[in-house]
């Protein structure tokens, strides 16, 4: 180990001359970018490794347990034999990678010593600059009732699957859990064996930990509530104390006191979308809604979805266009069902029907492919990411009845990502259920050694590839309570992280009202166009606005670039099925309601009629919690 004034590596390995200054932001001679990846060290020795640092050759201390990668386009190490026991619990946690970091590989010595004490954790609530993002004490007095509650709420929704994992004691820390705007965000992973553990290896039967500790924790911080909440989180606290304490009523009560909070804020919401079958490809496969135009469909604004079609000219294209409309129908029965219920419905019944909602979509399009007689590749599908804002009605501790829960439910199957979006920070909400994905969850592979598979990216699951039963969803629950823009888009946009790269450069006038939402997301589709170029690309843009009174909804236009014809294939099948008729014009999702349609709306409303219904009166009298993420099993 030696002190000195760090260089970074240029991420180009075909760069002739990397090194540069430390501070740089482009590598002075190929003008790449710059990456400054800071990491988080765990481990035995870490603490006694003084900064200023270099470790591995590579890694130079920056702060205790903050470490800059130098080399950023060199792979970590991996491990050599099997993962080690410390590593799986963020393996098998993946799917709650919002909160929870990941391993980014090891550390295989410290000077001339070899360890394997010491992994490297990224997706850190660290800034830029490689500075931790506040503590959540440090926050909380500054914090909205609104946002304080969520953040609750966010720490009892971990509590669960950590246990289920020997990690709750993650949640006992408070240094350990950090904030960053709405989100709460883990440092690393505690064994809870490890608060008991004694100099005595014989040691004794490790008591599990409870409710009641996590209610320690939050007892610490609640004596700086703000007083409309102050009162309740005391009660429930002390609820949590109790023996008998269950984590489904104490979610319910959190539950009741969040959506009272949101409630009480305004809410406005404004959609852009756009699409485009990209520079390399004849026809679009990709369906959005909206479609880019105006629409009095009674799911708008509520619902907005982007599908990427699998099949190319087999019918991806169809496979999407049918996943949308059967949404659209029933996702409006479900607004029409949520709209009369007596009381809110919780997030955990609200999950099953929309879990129900995307088997029958699933359901539709392997009857098309049976019907078809199509076959293993030949299948048609398609991915899916919506996002339903559910406005349910809340009595408030006044008497008075708030019209919207402000509550934003994401559902995703396949690659296609959403991505919450502020002039401060660009959250992945997403995971994608692909064959990397699935080899870190399964706590095979560390995701960058999966990366190197060369079906990494292959999907392990599309709606109507396989039957229902196979399938596996994945459902989260959030709460706007901050101004931002959710953004929806397929894998056209997403690859190769130009999202992350670049939201600030095409949203940045956007958040300072200088550029409408239309025109950013025509700005996502040319910069898709321009850098991936090789696949259909769609977007969708939901502006969410609480911070001001405002109108509930404004509709200021969508644009968009539909301007390729159906191939002849997807055509057949469209005629195969029954519609007797040619398409008439040549923009998909025109908006016009073409006899084409009408087998569509004849299968829908048999399906809904046997099962879409159906469903909410089974689940919601007897419908038992289950937990608010669900995610994708292979």
């Amino acid at each position: 180990m030696s002190s000195f004034q760090p260089q970074i590596y240029c991420s180009n390995l075909t760069c002739a001359t990397p090194l540069n200054d430390f501070g740089s932001s482009v590598c002075k001679n190929c003008q790449n970018p710059l990456v400054y990846r800071y990491l988080w060290a765990v481990g035995k020795a870490v603490l006694q490794i003084p900064a200023d640092s270099q470790v591995c050759g590579r890694y130079v201390v920056k702060a205790p347990q903050v470490w800059l990668d130098t080399q950023p386009g060199l792979q970590p190490d991996f491990p050599t034999v099997e993962l080690p026991d410390a590593l799986l619990p963020y393996l098998y946690l993946y799917a709650y990678r919002l909160h929870i970091p990941e391993v980014h590989g090891l550390c295989t010595e410290i000077g001339d010593r070899p360890t394997d004490e010491i992994f490297l954790l990224e997706n850190v609530p660290l800034d830029k600059q490689g500075n931790l993002l506040p503590a959540i004490a440090q926050s909380w007095s500054q914090a909205t009732a609104a946002r304080q509650v969520y953040w609750l709420w966010q720490l009892l929704q971990l509590w669960s699957p950590l246990a289920e994992q020997g990690v709750s004691a993650s949640l006992l820390a408070a240094d350990n859990i950090r904030v960053e705007g709405w989100r709460v965000r883990l440092c690393q992973l505690f064994i809870d064996e490890a608060l008991f553990a004694t100099e005595d290896e014989a040691a004794l039967e490790v008591p599990m930990l409870g409710l009641a500790d996590l209610a320690n924790v939050w007892l610490g911080w609640i004596d700086q509530a703000k007083p409309e909440i102050a009162e309740p989180l005391q009660k429930l606290c002390r609820e949590m104390h109790e023996e008998e304490a269950e984590i489904g009523a104490i979610a319910a009560q959190l539950n009741q006191l969040l959506l009272e909070q949101t409630a009480q804020l305004p809410l406005r919401l404004q959609i852009a979308s756009a699409t485009d079958p990209g520079p390399q490809q004849g026809h679009n496969e990709d369906t959005c809604y909206p479609d880019g135009t105006k629409t009095n469909d009674q799911v708008f604004p509520r619902l907005v979805a982007v599908c990427d079609g699998i099949g190319g000219h087999e019918g991806g294209e169809v496979a999407s266009q049918l996943a949308v409309q059967s949404l659209k129908l029933q996702i409006q029965a479900l607004l029409t069902e949520v709209a009369t219920a007596d009381s809110i419905v919780p997030p955990e019944v609200v999950a099953e029907q929309i879990e129900a909602i995307v088997r029958v979509m699933n359901d539709m399009i392997s009857a098309q492919n049976d019907m078809q007689g199509r076959e293993a590749r030949r299948r048609m599908g398609t991915t899916l990411v919506m996002a339903l804002q559910l406005p349910q009605q809340v009595l408030l501790s006044t008497g008075q009845v708030a019209e919207n829960s402000h509550e934003l439910y994401l559902v995703n199957v396949g690659d296609s990502r959403a991505y919450w979006l502020t002039p401060r920070y660009c959250h992945q909400l997403t995971v994608d259920d692909d064959v990397a994905a699935r080899e870190v969850r399964m706590g095979r592979s560390l995701y960058r050694e999966a990366l190197k598979r060369p079906d990494s990216g292959s999907l392990i699951q599309a709606l109507g590839t396989r039957d229902s039963e196979f399938l596996r969803p994945s459902i989260q629950r959030f709460l706007l309570e901050e101004d931002g823009i959710l953004l929806l888009c397929s894998d056209g946009l997403s690859d190769n992280g130009w999202v992350e790269s670049s939201w600030l450069d095409i949203m940045g006038e956007v958040f300072r009202g200088k550029k409408l939402l239309s025109e950013a997301a025509q700005a996502w589709v040319d910069l898709a166009n321009q850098n991936n170029g090789h696949d259909n690309v769609s977007v969708v843009l939901l502006d969410c606005h609480v911070s001001t009174p405002l109108p509930d909804v404004s509709f200021p236009g969508v644009r968009s670039s539909l301007n390729s014809d159906w191939s002849e294939s997807s055509r057949g099948l469209l005629q195969e099925a029954g519609t007797g008729e040619e398409r008439g014009d040549d923009q998909i999702g025109a908006g016009k309601k073409t006899k084409k349609w009408l087998w569509i709306g004849l299968i829908l409303a048999t399906l809904l009629i046997g099962s879409g219904f159906a469903i909410w009166s089974q689940v919601y009298p007897g419908s038992q919690p289950r937990p608010e993420q669900r995610t994708p099993k292979s």
